[in-house]
């Protein structure tokens, strides 16, 4: 059995909220999904962000513990209520959202606790919507700076709404090591930064010049994903999968990416192995399904294949 202290450390900083479907509420936000996926992947997944002093609050700590992830760097905020998120969808392969404004997670504060914490981390993962008041915004990016020369930070793009500034992005992939977006993002990404770019391979090729980032991946659902890094292109396939809702795919994809590299693999093999994982969750409701013997089974086939 493996000391947890000595498993990679992989943050997911920013928000953690809940998901309000029709019929319930389910645990979510995308740096937290990344931070509970990354617990189940082999890896220490710790969620640094901020809830109210209120029920909805007590609630998600008392989730994340029975998850067996860490609460000790949750802030509580005596002000603010916990963030909340109505998803609504026509079709399970498009989530729609509305991300509640004047929450906890918007007033996410830096101090001591957090500037070892990142010091001492191998992976942080972050994202644009909780840059979208000044407060968080700054919290984040004193955060990253704490953060040791071969952590690998990564950007999950993640566009909502109307939640994002080219400032924040720029300043965002100029502290990052990589960038995960989806297709859709690339084209809004293209504009925000007005990138010349007739094809995926040119933006990610551009935006890597531009931003000195060590890799750029593109999640395409279905079809796969894209990864430029190294000098090469990956052109990774989807495994088809019926999908019960997409809430969280991507976050599950970018922490199986994260904890395979982390671990040593190949892009290509982690990848395929990213590919598989978003895929599983996506068939499953929520987006945060206990899935940790599928996991290590779909790792072992990749291995062994």
């Amino acid at each position: 059995m493996n000391n947890i202290k000595s498993l990679p450390l992989v943050i997911g900083l920013g928000e953690l909220l809940w998901d309000c479907f029709e019929d319930q509420r389910r645990p979510g936000g995308a740096p937290a999904n990344v931070a509970f996926q990354a617990n189940q992947l082999g890896c220490q997944g710790t969620v640094v962000t901020r809830v109210g002093q209120d029920e909805l609050g007590n609630e998600l700590l008392g989730f994340l513990k029975q998850q067996g992830l860490s609460v000790d760097h949750v802030q509580i905020d005596e002000s603010f209520p916990t963030g909340t998120v109505t998803v609504q969808y026509s079709d399970a392969n498009d989530p729609q959202y509305t991300i509640h404004e004047h929450v906890a997670w918007d007033h996410l504060e830096y101090n001591d606790d957090l500037s070892v914490l990142m010091q001492q981390s191998q992976a942080v993962c972050f994202g644009t919507l909780a840059q979208r008041e000044t407060d968080s915004r700054e919290t984040i990016h004193q955060c990253l700076a704490a953060t040791g020369e071969n952590c690998l930070v990564v950007y999950d793009v993640n566009l909502r709404q109307h939640y994002y500034e080219r400032s924040w992005i720029e300043r965002s992939l100029a502290a990052a090591k990589m960038i995960k977006l989806n297709q859709d993002e690339v084209e809004k990404l293209s504009d925000i930064l007005e990138l010349s770019t007739g094809s995926l391979k040119q933006f990610a090729n551009q935006i890597q010049k531009d931003f000195e980032l060590e890799a750029v991946c593109i999640t395409r659902g279905a079809e796969g994903c894209l990864i430029y890094a190294e000098g090469q292109e990956y052109n990774i396939p989807g495994s088809p999968v019926k999908v019960a809702d997409a809430v969280g795919a991507g976050d599950a994809f970018t922490a199986a990416l994260i904890s395979r590299r982390l671990l040593g693999w190949g892009w290509e093999q982690a990848a395929r192995f990213a590919n598989r994982v978003g895929g599983l969750v996506a068939s499953q409701a929520g987006a945060m399904p206990a899935l940790k013997q599928e996991f290590e089974q779909i790792s072992q086939e990749i291995q062994n294949s």
